[in-house]
């Protein structure tokens, strides 16, 4: 098989399983726990989360344990707007994830906020004029993905934070970093909320984490037990968590070759793919688009079917995000970016990892072609 849909998910690393099959087989305890096994297993814990934050550049205080990126900005989302009193407008961009997306929408339709889509141009950037023109003194919350799940646009969020603190500084500055941590650089992006998803990263699913900047107006998740300083109750995933611990460290280990490998690899997979007629890309340039996502539109072929005639060749990938493959009708990212008609039908999103390779790349590309030139000849005239 040749798996192109790691921005989906993940293949977990055998050192990652061997390191959640530890904690679920001998260190097994509840870190809640008064005793010292529960003790130990607490320390071993804070001691992920210190390593967790070092690619945030943040303290291992700032960092708070999820389920993954959806719990993440859900928790984002509704923990920083629960303290605010009075008017409050929270300002989002077209193309974020729908874990951020609906929840900012459920909360327009109840009245409780007044909403700003930020529009984004046709390679997903969104447009900081109106950003500019939308922050007010009642601006709560400001939430943008740093790098887009299908197109791979990278946010300048550094940019983004200097014009809200600039303009509304009460406003809490939230980033889905789902897709970013570990794939691009993390560190001063002058944020006071970042979500990440460690099975993005060859981690197991089903666990996360959320940065939350000390000193920052956050009222938390879940309730109950009060762990996680009462910020997300619930016992801590430790197997997870110490799995996420071992896919931080070796993407760290390995930072600028596995960064380059998926780089190359996506420079390969587009000039092999580009000699196909009649194919477009969607999103920013390769250099700057994030280094494993890849968006190509196949003119003439619905995605959808290339797709599963893909997957007869053991080839996977993906025709958008995997969280929204379930529901029916149009993309809303690209349609926000203005990729719509015959262009989004045929829209394919490659994502990469550091483990696919140059050869991978050149047997993929073949079977693409071979097979968009077969559904080419039933093209709808």
């Amino acid at each position: 098989m040749i798996y192109l849909d790691n921005s989906a998910t993940t293949r977990t690393l055998p050192e990652c399983a061997a390191a959640a099959m530890q904690a679920m087989t001998e260190e097994y305890f509840n870190p809640a726990a008064a005793y010292a096994y529960g003790a130990r297993t607490e320390k071993r814990v804070n001691e992920a989360r210190s390593v967790v934050a070092r690619p945030l550049h943040a303290k291992r205080e700032e960092i708070i344990f999820t389920s993954g990126g959806t719990e993440s900005n859900n928790a984002a989302v509704f923990g920083s707007l629960r303290p605010w009193h009075g008017p409050k407008r929270v300002i989002t961009t077209a193309v974020e994830h729908p874990s951020v997306y609906e929840p900012i929408q459920s909360l327009q339709q109840s009245g409780e906020v007044d909403v700003v889509i930020l529009p984004v141009n046709e390679q997903g950037y969104p447009d900081f004029a109106v950003l500019r023109e939308s922050l007010t003194e009642n601006t709560a919350l400001v939430s943008m993905m740093h790098v887009n799940n299908e197109l791979g646009t990278i946010t300048d969020l550094a940019a983004a934070s200097r014009l809200i603190r600039r303009d509304a500084p009460r406003a809490i500055f939230h980033a889905d970093g789902v897709q970013a941590y570990m794939k691009v650089d993390t560190d001063r992006l002058g944020v006071d909320l970042y979500s990440v998803s460690a099975h993005k990263f060859h981690a197991p699913k089903g666990v996360g984490a959320l940065y939350k900047r000390t000193g920052v107006r956050f009222a938390g998740g879940q309730m109950g037990g009060g762990q996680e300083n009462n910020l997300r109750s619930g016992t801590l995933n430790v197997p997870g968590i110490l799995g996420m611990e071992k896919a931080v460290s070796l993407y760290e280990q390995n930072l600028a070759a596995w960064r380059q490998s998926m780089l190359v690899c996506k420079h390969r997979l587009y000039d092999n793919l580009m000699t196909i007629p009649d194919v477009v890309l969607n999103g920013p340039s390769l250099e700057e688009a994030a280094p494993h996502i890849l968006n190509l539109s196949f003119m003439g072929v619905r995605g959808e079917v290339l797709l599963h005639a893909l997957e007869q060749f053991d080839v996977c990938v993906s025709t958008g995000s995997a969280c929204a493959a379930r529901k029916a009708g149009k993309n809303r990212i690209l349609t926000a970016a203005g990729i719509i008609g015959p262009r989004q039908e045929g829209a394919i999103r490659f994502s990469l990892c550091p483990f696919n390779t140059v050869e991978e790349m050149d047997k993929a590309a073949q079977v693409v072609s071979e097979q968009v030139k077969f559904l080419r000849k039933y093209r709808r005239r």
